[in-house]
C-alpha cells in the first residue's frame, strides 16, 4: 500500500506569500466581487483565522495582494543609453508584465474602491510605498546626463508619458502599439523637456 505523505505545513514568509498569490488569483479570475476572506483561505490551503492573524479586513490583503503582484512585474531600470531608448524600453516592458495589474486595477476593483473610499490613486501609492518609480529615476538620469532640462519637470510633465500610455490602455484594453508610444515621445513630451535652442 502506497503512503500519502503528509503536506508539509507552511510558515512564515512561505505561508504569507501562498495567500496573497491566492488572493491576486481570485481577483484577476472573479474580480473584487467575488473577493471573500473564505475563499482566499480555500484557494491558498489554510484558514481565516491565520488570514485575520496578518490583515485586519478584506482590504489589507487586497491592498497587499496588489503590491506583491506590483513587485513580481516590476523590471530593473533599463539603460540603452538615451531617455527615449529608455522609455521605449520601459513601455515595452509595460505592454509585456503590467497589463494585466493595470487591468485588475483600473476595471476587476470597481467595487473595492466604492467600498473602501478610495482610488486608483491611493491603490498607486500603496504600490510605491514611499519609494520613486522607475520614470523618475529615467528622468533625473536623463538630466544628469544633460538630456533634458529638469527645470521644465513639473509632476504632471513627469507623469505625462505614461499618463498618455494608461489612457491608450483603458481605452483600447490592448498594448499600446510602438509607433503610438514613439508618437507620445517624440512629439509631444521630449519638446516639453528638451531646450530648443540647443546646437
Amino acid at each position: 500500500m502506497d503512503l500519502v505523505e503528509p503536506q508539509r505545513r507552511r510558515r512564515g514568509s512561505e505561508l504569507e506569500t501562498a495567500i496573497l498569490d491566492a488572493a491576486w488569483q481570485l481577483l484577476a479570475e472573479h474580480g473584487y466581487g467575488a473577493f471573500t476572506i473564505d475563499a482566499v483561505a480555500q484557494r491558498a490551503g489554510t484558514s481565516k483565522p491565520v488570514i485575520y492573524r496578518r490583515w485586519k479586513d478584506k482590504h489589507e490583503l487586497v491592498r497587499a495582494a496588489v503590491r506583491q503582484a506590483s513587485r513580481i512585474s516590476r523590471r530593473p531600470m533599463p539603460d540603452t543609453g538615451s531617455l527615449r531608448g529608455d522609455l521605449l524600453a520601459l513601455a515595452d516592458h509595460a505592454n509585456r508584465e503590467r497589463l494585466p495589474l493595470a487591468a485588475i486595477i483600473t476595471v476587476h476593483l470597481g467595487s473595492y474602491f466604492e467600498e473602501s473610499g478610495t482610488s486608483p490613486a491611493d491603490l498607486r501609492d500603496v504600490i510605491l510605498d514611499g519609494g520613486t518609480t522607475v520614470m523618475d529615476a529615467l528622468l533625473d538620469r536623463a538630466v544628469q546626463r544633460g538630456e533634458i532640462d529638469g527645470a521644465r519637470l513639473t509632476p504632471r510633465i513627469r507623469d505625462l508619458p505614461f499618463s498618455l500610455f494608461r489612457h491608450e490602455v483603458l481605452m483600447t484594453l490592448r498594448p499600446v502599439p510602438q509607433k503610438v508610444m514613439e508618437e507620445i515621445i517624440d512629439t509631444i513630451f521630449l519638446p516639453l523637456v528638451t531646450d530648443d535652442d540647443r546646437p
